[in-house]
This record gives structure tokens, sequence and C-alpha cells, in this order.
């Protein structure tokens, strides 16, 4: 597998795709047609993925346990032959990974920002970075093969993939999976069953859940690292739906010394995956400025450090960069 690439969404909006996928989300809704078009149920880490829910569903999430995107369309037979595996490799995995499932006909933005040609096409997202996938339908062993090289790469990150025993067997890895989905193994303890709620929470898009969560985490443990992780992306999140992203991106351009400024536009640059690019925004912010303006800059640096994994190599090299234009 080779190493994760940055990406963005970028592409026009198809309104009759839109329209038909509604439809399709709407039988989905009647009894007895749970499948949204494709074999098999939804379970929690088994969810239907949009152009708009992508930053929050797949980029954001993915900081904590690895994304396997299923990009697919109704009139795809092969699809339908590779979406049950997917499904049952997702089911007993139990939080190992999230299996997303994206309709390609009605998502033409992920399609073009995922460089989309044929499909079925899958590819993993772990640390907010695309992983390279694999297209057609392929055997059940081949596709556990492929999974086990996804959590080899959520390992290298810092992410100890895994809710129990069962999700590494499902990825291919033999040794036991820590007791925690999402979270490294060494935060797993006394708080697990709050890092549960607050990621459950996350899951189906209760932001005000996951962040009493965390706060409970942090009332019992202020140097909780997975708390203020969460935290850290539940502001990214919050911050991110307010920008009016156009106009942000016009005024850091136009004020290059102003670090507000700055710092919207490497929200946006983390929320949809292009994480140097954040990093690499405040550093030169921070370079090429003083006094108030600098500090802001490297307060809002260190900010967005929080909201990944203590190992990620990203953050050791930006930590590093920092330092050397600090002192």
């Amino acid at each position: 597998m080779k190493q994760p690439r940055d990406f963005s969404l970028q592409g026009a909006v198809d309104l009759g795709a839109r329209q038909a996928a509604a439809q399709r989300r709407q039988r989905a809704a009647e009894p007895g047609n749970a499948d949204g078009g494709q074999p098999g149920g939804q379970s929690g880490f088994i969810i239907d993925v949009t152009d708009e829910s992508f930053n929050t569903d797949v980029v954001l999430r993915s900081q904590t346990v690895p994304v396997v995107l299923d990009l697919w369309a109704e009139w795809c037979g092969p699809c339908k032959q590779l979406g049950p595996i997917l499904e049952k490799l997702a089911t007993e995995a139990d939080g190992a990974f999230v299996l997303a499932r994206v309709d390609v006909d009605a998502n033409p933005q992920l399609s073009a920002a995922l460089q989309v040609q044929s499909i079925p096409m899958v590819v993993a997202v772990v640390g907010g970075q695309v992983a390279d996938g694999f297209l057609g339908a392929m055997p059940e062993p081949q596709v556990r093969q492929w999974l086990g090289q996804v959590m080899q790469v959520a390992q290298q990150l810092g992410l100890r993939p895994g809710a129990a025993a069962g999700s590494a067997a499902a990825a291919g890895d033999t040794q036991a999976a820590g007791p925690q989905a999402g979270y490294p193994e060494a935060f797993a303890g006394p708080g697990s069953d709050i890092y549960t709620e607050a990621q459950q929470a996350m899951e189906r898009g209760d932001l005000n859940a996951a962040e009493t969560a965390f706060e409970k985490a942090l009332a019992a443990d202020p140097a909780d690292p997975v708390a203020t992780m969460g935290l850290g992306q539940i502001g990214l999140i919050r911050r991110v739906e307010k920008y009016d992203q156009a106009a942000a991106r016009r005024d850091a351009a136009s004020r290059p010394d102003d670090a507000e400024a700055q710092a919207r536009v490497a929200d946006i640059d983390l929320a949809m995956g292009r994480i140097e690019d954040s990093f690499d925004r405040l550093l030169a912010a921070i370079k090429r400025t003083s006094g108030e303006e600098r500090d802001k800059a490297r307060k809002h640096l260190v900010s967005l450090f929080e909201i990944f994994p203590p190992k990620d190599p990203r953050v050791s090299q930006a930590r590093a960069r920092l330092s050397s234009l600090l002192f």
C-alpha cells in the first residue's frame, strides 16, 4: 500500500442525481427496505455519506478510526457483489473501522475529488488522508488482506483500531485489539466508558452529547489526551460550519499578516484533509509576523495539534518547525 495522499473536494453539483438519491433515501426509510439501494442493512459502523457530510463523517472521524469508503451506484452489478462482503467485515470488526458508502451518482463532488473512473472503488481514509485502495469486486480473502494493510497504516499514525478481539481478526491482525474503538490502546482504562459514549455520539452526529462526555473525562483528568483530542475535533467542526469558505480564502489572500484570516483557512484545509497545507499556512504566518499576530497564529497552530493522535508524524514535524521559528 502506498503512503496516504492529500485530497480536496471539487466539482459541480448534479441536482438530478441528488433528487434521485433523495428518493432512494426515502425508499430506504420505508419498512422492509432499509438497505439504501445496496444489500445489507446499516449499523453504527456502516454509514451512508454525502458531499455535505463527508468532512464530519469521514475526514474528522478518520483521525480516531480508519474509514473505508465504498464508492458504488445502484446500477452497478459488481458493487452489489462487493457491498455485502464489506458490510460483513465491518460488522465483524465491531468498530475497528467504519464503512462509509458513497453513491457516486448522487455525490459528484466526492467522485471528482477521489478521481473515480470506475466502480466499485474502495479506498481508506486514515488520519484525514486517502490511502490507495482497489477497484472491482475482489473476493473476501483479498479484501481482508487489504484491510490488514489499512490497519498497519493506522497504527503507524498512532491510532489503535479495534473494539473487540473480533475486530482484529476481521482486519487480518492476529494480535488482540485494544478495548477502546478508535483510540490508542494506552488511553483505555477507567474512562473507557466515557470515551465510548463520546465516540458513539460523534458517530451519530450529536456534537453536544460528545462534548459533554469529553468534558466529563477532562473533569476527572485535566490532562486526558483523548478528551482533549475529541474536544478539538468538535471545535473544528463547529468553526468550519460557520465559515463562508470562499470569503475566508479571499480574506487570507488579501491579508497575509492577519493571523485570524490565516487561521480560518487553516481550519478549512484541515477539515478537508489538507493537513500539511493547514500547518504550513500557520507556520508561514508565524514566520512573517510578530507580536500579537504571531502569538495568535502560534496558539491556533498548537490547538490544531491537539486534534491528532500523539504519535502523528505530521504533528511531530510541524512542532519541530515551530520550535525552530520560535527559538
